[in-house]
């Protein structure tokens, strides 16, 4: 069985987001969020 390695949650958002052609603002708005809690939260500092 290969080894599965978890995907952090920064980046998982990350994924999300840009597999959808969004801009972070966009992504945020769809959210109900500002852009800069998206920003922190693909950089992961808003989740240590």
């Amino acid at each position: 069985m290969p080894a599965v390695y978890p995907i952090r949650l920064h980046e998982q958002i990350a994924r999300l987001r840009k597999k959808h052609h969004m801009s972070q603002e966009k992504f945020a708005e769809a959210l109900g969020v500002s852009g800069q809690a998206v920003s922190k939260w693909e950089t992961g500092d808003s989740l240590r």
